[in-house]
């Protein structure tokens, strides 16, 4: 079920060859409409990320993308018989099980890296409003993030976490991290048409004071560890891996669009990259992620 649409979806994920990317497949559409993975092709930051092709879209992309940026995944098909991706348990969980249950192929082609060679920044608003995020030369990809929310149940956890694609286990530090919401924002979304299919099976909920969810937090900075997963999807709609740092406070999927819409623009600030010889490219990028 689609997370803000309510709707039954399936989706099938195919292995597409070399230098292919990640093409979402509309197959539900009278002809089939290819969307390819791209920072120009989100056209929708609210509350999730949003890919088209002219009049054809697929909502909420970020926990897929995640899970295929993670794991190691660059070339894929995903055909989809619905507008919006299925939530599943509102973290990446389910794709990663499933996508190493299947298996991950090393294909005979170097992975090409975005690399960094200068800081790229975005920031809006001041004081009590200011967000910003934030690449960095990095050989290898690491993230750190802020959060900020002046709320019981999130300021007795974790505010702030770091994740090392290099050194930690993105399928056991990451993955189970679910998407968050509160009770007084859920009325105002329906009338929006958003969160239709969200519930206490799919997303962590709080009233006022505390976690509802029945069995609680699957990790005590659950909260963080999932905007850090909502970064990792956010940022590989590039359609490349990227070799940096990135820091956020505050940041969502409009910012971090916005961060990748002006890497574009600074062509100075990066390159690409292959390593002939895995030996140089960065720990944790030269074979697929291991198994659970």
């Amino acid at each position: 079920m689609g997370l803000h649409s309510g709707q039954r979806v399936e989706i099938t994920l195919r292995p597409a060859a070399p230098d292919t990317g990640i093409v979402f497949r509309r197959v539900d559409l009278p002809n089939v409409v290819d969307i390819a993975v791209s920072a120009t092709a989100v056209t929708d930051t609210r509350l999730a990320s949003t890919l088209s092709c002219g009049s054809a879209k697929v909502n909420t992309v970020e926990h897929l993308m995640s899970a295929c940026c993670g794991l190691g995944v660059d070339n894929l098909y995903v055909d989809i018989t619905a507008e919006e991706i299925p939530i599943l348990d509102g973290s990446a969980a389910s794709f990663v099980f499933l996508l190493q249950s299947a298996g991950i192929e090393l294909q005979n082609a170097p992975r090409r890296f975005i690399r960094l060679i200068k800081p790229v920044e975005v920031r809006e608003g001041s004081g009590a409003n200011e967000k910003w995020a934030r690449l960095e030369p990095y050989h290898g990809f690491k993230l750190s993030f802020e959060i900020d929310f002046s709320h019981p149940a999130v300021d007795s956890t974790g505010q702030r976490v770091e994740f090392d694609l290099s050194t930690g286990s993105y399928s056991r530090d990451i993955a189970r991290a679910r998407t968050f919401g509160f009770t007084k924002d859920v009325e105002m979304m329906r009338a929006n048409g958003l969160a239709l299919g969200g519930g206490l099976d799919n997303a962590i909920v709080m009233d006022d004071y505390k976690v509802l969810n029945a069995d609680g937090l699957r990790y005590d900075d659950e909260f963080v560890k999932h905007k850090i997963l909502d970064a990792m999807g956010d940022l590989y709609v590039l359609g490349k891996p990227l070799l940096a740092a990135y820091s956020a406070f505050r940041s969502g999927h409009a910012l971090n669009n916005l961060l990748l819409r002006e890497l574009l623009k600074r062509t100075d600030a990066w390159e690409v990259v292959t390593f002939e010889d895995v030996r140089e490219a960065p720990a944790g990028f030269a074979q697929p992620a291991r198994a659970w």
